[in-house]
Parts: structure tokens; sequence; C-alpha cells
């Protein structure tokens, strides 16, 4: 079996692609759907087939190197429209890190909204290999009603839902034709001596050699062949299945890929399902791969084949299946007999952006939900499982809004628990910007031995990031030394809220005096002492609010670079300015300071601003001030939010 991952845009009309496809031949395929995943099996020209089709939506793109741990080659589907060229640009990005090799189709080419030359021109701008046009169209009245391999120079009619019809290469497209199949010629012998020689030498080539040139070019990824039709009307779909079959690698090039020594399979994709728990799909590297031989480490459970038809209780190579009741093999997984190992970093997806508190909608469920959520990351490496320091409740991140609702259905629908969900507030500190001295006495009597402390100490604003500081200059032992820590210890204890309601940084206290009674004095009362002496002084002390600020890297298309700006700007962040990519081309890395506070905005912003191509980065930079009417509503809603 070989399989393919269909890959594209929104409304590219992949799903309308492997229906084709694979209905060509099978009057029967099967198909199996796990969330943003569409797995069908079919078959052509006597051999079995597999192909992944992978949801549209912009955050699916960040995921699509997961889909392509199981692909012998790729297909993107991409719409006739050169302007819209750069939708393309993150899955020819995925399809580039995975160093996978791939195929153009140019779907819906029955309402072309540019030249096809173009279409390639604005796709060969964000990806470092070469794309080439193996047809070009036949154009009648304006409508494009069939089309010319270049290499067999063969001119085909459209037919509907039929397979098109070999016709005579019209006359008023020869001249187009040479033009386009010399370019193809001129692209092939970069990569080809042989063929380079013949063209020097004015010879022309001859088909069957130049199709196995085409083929050799497309597994070592150095050219992206580029093909045409109609998916919808079952236009230019035999030749693109044709090429696939002759073009598209073995899965012993996927192995080579994936680089683990042993490989018997790779968890590519998974989903937990009611009544049959974790459900993992597999593509199988070796011949070991069968009910109750070891894989990760552990006994193989069942294996269902695609559809949900009882398999033969093993996977031959190459095969894909699905394995239920092997609690040890995980999607993002290669296994051997005795092990599990992570993929290479190009089947991990993008870091997730969106963050979400969760928290069950009747307390009942709290700890169901934990246990879901836990299940959940286990089968989504897509999603990361943390907890709020603020709130202790789960914090989950997602790749995005579809990602996001993937996971709250499956927790109603799977595991029947219903959750609400909010946007994390950041971390807000406070410090204080002015030295105070503040004395305090603890006394307390209440018969027999009492409580007596007296401290007398100084609080000061210590530099950014500096934390909590603490030192004593007491002298003639007014303050015994056993006693010292104790003080210490309420002064952190004071420091958890702050006058303004938040955890207090960044300041020194210094203990400069005290008293003590020989009777009543112990570490409770001057840990009391302490406390109440700094609770005292912050508040006299010009409490500030400090803001978290985050250093943010935007992975952007280069056309949208110049957007960032005043998006950046707008979200009152500071840009740093913006580099190229070194490892993508068309792409730059643009990078900013930006509050926390505004994170959830720069998702939909970034969203917004760039046809949802780009994505983000973010890690703690450092604490800044804020002042005004900002501070005071900031600390009014936690106040609100805590009462």
């Amino acid at each position: 079996m070989r399989c393919i991952t269909v890959l594209g845009p929104s409304q590219s009309g992949k799903t309308e692609l492997v229906r084709a496809l694979a209905a060509l031949e099978d009057g029967h395929p099967r198909s199996e759907t796990a969330g943003h995943l569409t797995l069908t099996r079919f078959g052509f020209m006597g051999e079995d087939w597999c192909a992944l089709d992978l949801a549209g939506g912009p955050e699916f793109a960040r995921m699509g190197g997961a889909a392509l741990l199981a692909a012998d080659a790729a297909v993107l589907c991409v719409a006739p429209d050169p302007e819209e060229a750069v939708l393309a640009a993150p899955w020819l990005r995925a399809i580039e890190a995975a160093n996978v090799p791939a195929f153009i189709f140019v779907n819906r080419m029955d309402m072309p909204k540019g030249r096809v030359r173009d279409i390639v021109s604005a796709l060969q701008a964000y990806t470092g290999h070469t794309v080439v046009l193996r047809q070009i169209p036949i154009r009648e009245g304006g409508q494009i009603v069939g089309a010319v391999d270049l290499i067999s120079e063969r001119a085909w009619r459209y037919r509907e839902g039929q397979p098109s019809q070999l016709v005579a290469m019209p006359k008023d497209l020869e001249d187009r034709e040479h033009e386009a199949r010399a370019e193809l010629l001129e692209h092939m012998s970069d990569y080809d001596d042989a063929l380079l020689e013949e063209l020097i030498e004015d010879h022309e080539p001859a088909a069957g050699a130049l199709y196995e040139i085409a083929r050799r070019e497309t597994q070592h990824r150095d050219v992206i062949p580029t093909f045409l039709g109609a998916a919808s009307h079952k236009n230019g779909i035999l030749r693109l299945m044709k090429a696939l079959r002759h073009e598209a690698p073995d899965v012993s090039a996927l192995r080579e890929r994936l680089d683990v020594a042993d490989a018997q399979a790779v968890g590519f994709h998974a989903q937990i399902r009611k009544h049959l728990g974790k459900c993992v799909m597999l593509r199988a590297l070796g011949d070991g791969v069968k009910q109750g031989a070891q894989l990760g480490g552990a006994g193989l459970g069942g294996l269902v084949e695609i559809g949900g038809k009882a398999g033969g209780g093993q996977l031959g190579i190459g095969e894909v299946g699905i394995s239920v009741k092997s609690d040890q093999l995980d999607a993002g997984r290669v296994f051997t007999a005795g092990a599990a190992v992570p993929v290479p970093d190009w089947g991990r997806g993008c870091p997730p952006a969106l963050a979400r508190l969760v928290t069950p909608a009747h307390e009942r469920d709290e700890v169901r939900l934990s246990a879901a959520l836990s299940r959940l990351a286990e089968a989504d490496p897509m999603l990361t499982l943390g907890q709020d320091q603020a709130t202790g409740h789960a914090l989950l991140k997602l790749q995005g809004v579809m990602h996001e609702r993937q996971v709250l259905a499956s927790l109603a629908e799977d595991f029947g628990v219903e959750v609400t969900t909010s946007v994390p507030d950041p971390r807000y500190l406070e410090t204080i910007s002015s030295p105070i001295e503040e004395h305090y006495r603890h006394r307390k009597q209440s018969g027999g031995a009492g409580q007596f402390a007296d401290v007398a100490i100084t609080v000061r604003p210590g530099s950014r990031g500096e934390g909590f500081q603490f030192a004593e200059v007491v002298k003639g032992g007014a303050v015994p030394r056993n006693y010292i820590p104790s003080v210490e210890e309420g002064a952190r204890e004071a420091l958890d809220r702050g006058p303004l309601g938040f955890p207090v940084t960044d300041l020194t206290v210094t203990l400069n005096d005290g008293k003590h009674h020989a009777v009543d004095s112990s570490d409770f009362a001057f840990r009391t002492a302490g406390r109440m002496a700094v609770r005292e002084a912050l508040a006299k002390a010009g409490p500030v609010l400090l803001q978290p600020i985050e250093r943010v890297d935007i992975h952007v298309p280069s056309v949208y670079s110049g957007a960032m700006v005043s998006m950046i700007s707008a979200l009152k962040g500071q840009v740093l300015g913006f580099d190229r990519d070194p490892d993508c081309r068309g792409w730059d890395i643009f990078r900013a300071l930006l509050p926390a506070s505004v994170e959830e905005e720069l998702v939909m912003a970034l969203g917004s601003a760039t046809q949802g191509t780009a994505w983000h980065e973010t890690e703690f930079d450092h604490y800044e001030e804020i002042y005004g009417r900002e501070a005071e509503r900031i600390s009014k809603e936690h106040a609100s939010a805590a009462a």
C-alpha cells in the first residue's frame, strides 16, 4: 500500500479530489473520519492506496506535519488564482520541512481566475524546490476544455464525469506548447546531466526517458510537478493518479525520513472514542505489526481496518490501520518492538498559541474532567495541558478556535463532561516605588505565656527582576539570632498579596532593630511582627502595578510583514525588527515585545491580517510598570473577581 496526504487551503476542493481519485476504479472505497483527518482506502490498477485528507482551516496547516508522518507523497490542492497562492504558503512550508515528495494539483480549472504560469510563479515564491508545469490548458471561448501533457505532447479533451479523450493538438496551441515544454525540460536538465547534453546537442529526448527522469527528480524532491483539473467534474484526475502511481515512492522512503532503526510502525493520529478508548492510527513500516506482537514495549491489542472493518489481526508493510486497546501507543511516535521514539521536529507541528482555562460546569465533574483532559492530551500531541498558577484550574493550549471546538466536543460526547472556558489572566505583580521605614510591635496577652515581638524594618525598591531580598543589621542582640529567620518568613508571607491585590516582588527588606521578651517572645510572634510590618510598609511605599511583557516571534509570509508594524502598534507593543526566515523561502520572522494581556487579541489580529497564514511563538521577557487609569482598572477588576 502507498499513502498520500492531500493538503491545501479551505475551499480548494481537497475532499472532492480525494473522492474523485478513490472512485476512478474502486466502486466501494472505505473511509474513516477522525477529527480533522479523513482516511480513505481505495484500489487503483491492482494496487492499494490510502489518502489522508487534512482539514483546510488555517490552524490545521500548523498541524500538517503530523499528517505527513504516514505519507509517501503529498498532494497540494490549490485554487486557480495567483492571488490566493499565499494561502498555500503554510502547506508548502510543512511539505518542505517534512522533505516529502510533492505534487501540486491546480483544482477547479473550470473557473480560473488567472494564467496558469502566474499561479506557478506565485507558488514558487514559497518553496525552495522548483515548481514545474507538467500540463498546459486548452482553451476555447475563454473556457478551459482540456490539457496538453508536456512530456508526451498529447492533448486531452475533458469529458464531464468521464476520463478525458485523446484529441489532436490544437494548431493555435503549438507555439505555446513548445515554449512550455522547453521550459520544463530546461528545469529537468538542471538535475540531470544526460538530459542537459541532449538538449545542448539539440536532440529530442524520448518520452519514456523523460518520464523516468521525472520520476527520479520527483522522488528526490528536486522538483514539484504541477497538474491541472477540476475534481468535481472528474477532469484531470486520471492523469494525476497515474503520475502518483509512477512517481510516488514506496514506504521505504518514509522509513528513511523517520530515521529510526528497527522501526515497525508510526503513530500519526489518535482519537478518543466512546466505548473504545484511545484509537491510534498506525502505518506499518515493518512486517511485525500484528495482534499480540510487541510494539512500543507492550503487546499490540486489536487492529481495525479503515472503515471499521475488523482486520485480519495484522498489517502488511505500508498498510494503514487503527489500533485499539493498546494504551502504550500514542500519536507522534515511531514504534520499535520495545520502545516508542518521538517523531522528528517536522512531525510535531507548531507550538499551540491559544490558551484556555477549563472548568467543569458542575463541581461533581472535577475529577472526571481532570482524567478526561489527561486522556485527550495523550491522544493529541498538538495540544498541551498545564495548570494555571493563579487559579489552579486546568490550562489548555491549542492550535486555534477550530481545534478548541474539537476538544470541547470530545469532552461532551466521549466523556460526558460539560465545561466552561475562559481566557487566562496575565500574571500581574506589584512592587514599590520609594523606600520606607516601619516599626511594628506585636503584643498579645491571654493568660499564661503571651506573645511579644518588636521589629524595625526598612523596605526599599529593588532592581527589576531581582525578586525578594532580605537582610539584617541588628546589633547587640536586640533580636536574638534564632528569631531572625522567623522575621524573614513573615516578610515573605506578606508578599503573597500587596495593596493592589497581587503578589509583590523586586524589593529588599532590612531588619534594623527590635526588642524581645525573655518569656513571651517566640518564632510565631516574630513571624507575625515581620508580616504585619511589611504589610503596613507596602501600603506607604508607593505601590506600583507590574505587567508581564512577552517576546513574540511571528512567522509570517513576507507579503504581510509590512502589516505587522501597524498591528503591533495597535496592540501597544514594541517592534524589534524582522529578518528573512533562513529555512523557509518567502517567509519572515517578525520580532516584537507585547504585553501578555493582549495575546488573545494577537491571535485574532494575526489571523485577520494574514488570512490565517502566520503563527507566533512567545516567551516571557520582563515586567514593566503600569500607571494611571489602566492600573486602577486592572486592580479593581481583580478585586471584583476575587470577591
